[in-house]
């Protein structure tokens, strides 16, 4: 049977809408896939090396305990003997020669105010010869500059000198007294305490671990650390000052102090350049409690010796190293890597951790940053950035097309 003009005209307009349909569908799928955005790609993350050295074994002397640190390092680097505190004989003029200085500070080559000894100055040359302690010349009426009674202070270790001069600078021994108990805790330098200038009293006394941090003060201080470092100075109406330190010069001893007491013992707190590489790093040490100054300074450089390997430059990362791949769905690739390169003089078995932190890309040009690699040395964490090696383009809306499970 025939069909009648509205059957046909109904089927064709059932065809025409069906195909119309289907099209349209066909159109919206390649819009919407082809516009779609695609979904980010993580990275696989690459384990970084281990970079932790083997420990360093310096030689300690038998006699006596000492502690060493360096410049820019936290605290002791290592230690042997009794870690408590002990007489320390002239190594006391250190403390007094910092509490003065930030009473009355000396900077670059100033010579500083004038000070006009007296007769009781006199008479503190006298008491200090009674107590069998070092002395250096005074005379009622001469004039020296500040630097220049540091020096007569400290070169040869003259007690006068440093009771003159804390009177000079707070008007008796016992505001200085006050000042330096002051100057102490302000430091955290719990384990030292100062009964006298000079260090001629076996109450005034410090742990290894006070005085490699008092080292480092002294260090710290341009004049200061001239002054500890010349083995003479011509000083007037005093004459010539001979560094009591036979150390001084001797493979890179800059400094810093002698001390000798029956309590204390020979003691030493010392300086040394030890180079590292193509720079350096200044070591402060100290010990306490040797027989003589002979066998300390011979201990000494034999310590010295066996600390040097100790110091390493360690290469933290070098530009372009890898810590993360991203491989996309559509076929390209690239990789998180170190910006920059990233290196640090290191002691001993420091422990040396990495952790990698790197961001999911979609697309991304060539340099930008996809996260970091924070390497955290001892108490402190080098920051260095990771970039995209590659650029990683849009894969087009063919791919979208035949990948539409992907976007």
């Amino acid at each position: 049977m025939s069909l009648s003009r509205r059957q046909v005209y109904r089927r064709r307009r059932i065809a025409f809408f069906g195909v119309l349909a289907v099209a349209l569908a066909f159109v919206a799928y390649l819009t919407s896939t082809g516009l779609a955005p695609v979904s980010s790609t993580a990275a696989t993350l690459a384990e970084p090396p281990a970079l932790t050295q083997a420990a360093a074994l310096p030689a300690w002397p038998d006699q006596g305990a000492g502690a060493i640190g360096a410049v820019g390092f936290d605290g002791v680097l290592a230690s042997s003997g009794e870690q408590g505190a002990v007489p320390i004989a002239s190594i006391t003029k250190m403390v007094t020669a910092l509490v003065i200085l930030e009473s009355k500070p000396l900077t670059g080559d100033d010579p500083g105010p004038d000070i006009e000894f007296t007769d009781a100055d006199v008479d503190i040359y006298y008491d200090a010869i009674a107590e069998n302690g070092s002395v250096a010349p005074v005379v009622s009426g001469m004039v020296l500059s500040q630097r220049e009674a540091f020096e007569t202070m400290l070169i040869p270790s003259a007690n006068n000198y440093s009771v003159s001069l804390a009177v000079w600078a707070f008007g008796s021994v016992d505001a200085y007294l006050a000042a330096a108990a002051d100057f102490l805790a302000a430091n955290g330098l719990t384990g030292t305490t100062v009964a006298d200038t000079s260090g001629l009293s076996a109450q005034s006394m410090s742990s290894p671990a006070d005085l490699v941090a008092i080292g480092k003060l002294v260090m710290a201080d341009p004049v200061l650390a001239s002054i500890v470092a010349m083995p003479t100075a011509e000083i007037p109406t005093v004459g010539t000052v001979t560094n009591t330190n036979k150390l001084l010069g001797v493979d890179g001893v800059e400094g810093i102090k002698t001390g000798t007491t029956d309590e204390a013992g020979a003691c030493l707190l010392f300086a040394v350049d030890v180079p590292v590489g193509d720079s350096s790093v200044t070591l402060v040490g100290v010990v306490l409690g040797g027989d003589t100054h002979s066998e300390l300074n011979e201990s000494i450089l034999g310590l010295v010796d066996s600390v040097e390997p100790g110091f390493r430059t360690v290469t933290l990362v070098e530009a372009g190293t890898p810590f993360g791949t991203y491989t996309t769905p559509w076929g390209q690739s690239g990789q998180a890597v170190a910006e920059t390169s990233a290196s640090t003089v290191v002691w001993s078995d420091t422990p040396i951790t990495s952790t990698v932190d790197v961001t999911a890309v979609t697309l991304g040009e060539k340099g930008d940053s996809v996260g970091s690699l924070d390497v955290t040395v001892g108490s402190d964490t080098v920051t260095v950035p990771l970039v995209l090696d590659q650029t990683i383009t849009d894969p087009g809306p063919f791919w979208r097309w035949t990948h539409p499970g992907e976007v």
